[in-house]
């Protein structure tokens, strides 16, 4: 039979209690000072997972947008002999269902220099048709146009380029290769001006950096292709599905050929990015660890600053059950509102991160997000629900694990010890 002086569970005497011992009093100022701490230490932690996180999700995102947006999701390569048949390769590839877009490409390296600078780049022979299609260079011009490229002697530059070469739309921009013409002391480097047409911005600055489109013949005759192209650039509607496309990319083109997707060419990387992430978010979570044991050492003071308030409570009937209880919500209801509060302030710095990193560069005056280092233009923020939310349930699971053993020893507290040693 139920003991009738028995409360029942969390009731309102417990969480009045509680909350008497959460406030602060200046006999007990010190153990109060524990708790903010604690707090605090909470609400940063779970902030800076969280905007940690949010920054390396939209990391990723933004790289592969800006990878799969300008190279082909399967790269389709030669064998046997060369691609002198692109033409009708290209075709059947584009019939394929799925298959938005097949364009033969003629790559190939040179060194891009003006009248003030020179830089190594990456030159791409590509048809006007194709590279009209590719909306991270077509939708993101900043000068120029792409009318007529095939036409002309023109070429597409990014805007770093163009201004390390000192370079604006009209301008001539000099390409050397070594794959030039034979002569007796050996190969003459191949040296050709050619007139700026457009100026592009992906926002990635390798690539605004060393790319240089051009028209797909004069690519061919430049690098000495004979009819041929160096390969077929396929762009998937479904980028993570791109196993689905190999058998049927291989069937359509009717000849011998080599596949090699998105993944392969970009495995290195994208691992390493993953384990950067990973290993961050053990680094961070001590975080809330240390935090959540600042809630340990803050409610074993505050149990034994209220040995003799317990003692009185279990000598007018309250049970084990009650005084476990009261000093676990205490200790849990730092652990909530620091989670509730992380939360929120991750949220908000998330929102608002381009615009806080640059005000720190303004008010530090140094480049924080520097885009030659870090490839991005801006700083991305990509708030995941599912990590989000794994967060928080972290650091609530570690707030209420800290209360169980102060909260279980104010419980088997004695009584007659208690008040003989007030």
């Amino acid at each position: 039979m139920a003991d009738p002086r028995e409360t029942m569970p969390f009731a309102a005497f417990e969480w009045m209690l509680s909350g008497r011992y959460l406030r602060a009093r200046r006999r007990e100022g010190f153990i109060s000072v524990i708790a903010g701490f604690s707090f605090l230490g909470i609400m940063l932690g779970v902030a800076t997972l969280i905007i940690v996180m949010a920054v390396m999700n939209g990391f990723r995102k933004e790289l592969l947008d800006k990878i799969l947006g300008l190279n082909g999701h399967l790269l389709v390569q030669p064998q046997e002999s060369p691609l002198t048949d692109w033409k009708d390769v290209a075709d059947r590839i584009r019939q394929v269902k799925g298959i938005r877009l097949a364009a033969p490409v003629v790559d190939g390296p040179a060194l891009a220099s003006s009248p003030l600078n020179a830089s190594g780049i990456m030159v791409r022979g590509i048809r006007s048709e194709d590279l009209n299609n590719l909306t991270s260079i077509a939708s993101h011009l900043k000068d120029g146009t792409l009318d007529d490229f095939d036409q002309g002697h023109g070429v597409a530059i990014g805007r770093r380029l163009a201004e390390q070469l000192s370079l604006h739309v009209g301008d001539k921009i000099t390409l050397v290769s070594r794959q030039g013409a034979v002569a007796p002391m050996g190969i003459a480097p191949r040296i050709k001006p050619y007139r700026v047409a457009a100026v592009f911005e992906i926002g990635m600055s390798e690539y605004d950096a060393s790319l240089v489109f051009m028209p797909l013949p004069e690519a061919q005759a430049y690098f000495d292709r004979d009819r041929d192209v160096t390969a077929i650039e396929v762009f998937t509607g479904s980028p993570d599905r791109i196993e689905a496309f190999r058998k049927s990319v291989t069937e359509a083109a009717g000849r011998p050929i080599f596949l090699v997707d998105w993944r392969q060419r970009n495995a290195t990387f994208f691992s390493a990015l993953q384990v950067e992430r990973n290993v961050m978010f053990l680094v961070l979570t001590l975080i809330v660890l240390v935090a959540a044991l600042n809630i340990v050492s803050g409610l074993i003071m505050l149990v034994k600053d209220k040995g003799s308030d317990i003692a009185i409570l279990r000598t007018m009937g309250a049970s084990q059950g009650t005084i476990m209880r009261v000093f676990l919500i205490t200790g849990a209801s730092i652990g909530v509102a620091g989670t509730i509060a992380g939360l929120l302030l991750g949220l908000v710095v998330c929102f608002n991160i381009e615009a806080i990193r640059q005000l720190l560069s303004w008010l530090s005056n140094t480049d924080i997000f520097n885009s030659e280092i870090y490839f991005l233009s801006r700083l991305p923020a990509e708030i995941d629900a599912g990590e989000t939310g794994a967060v928080v349930i972290l650091a609530l699971t570690l707030s209420f694990l800290a209360t169980l053993y102060p909260s279980w020893r104010a419980a088997r507290l004695d009584p007659i010890e208690a008040l003989r040693n007030a």
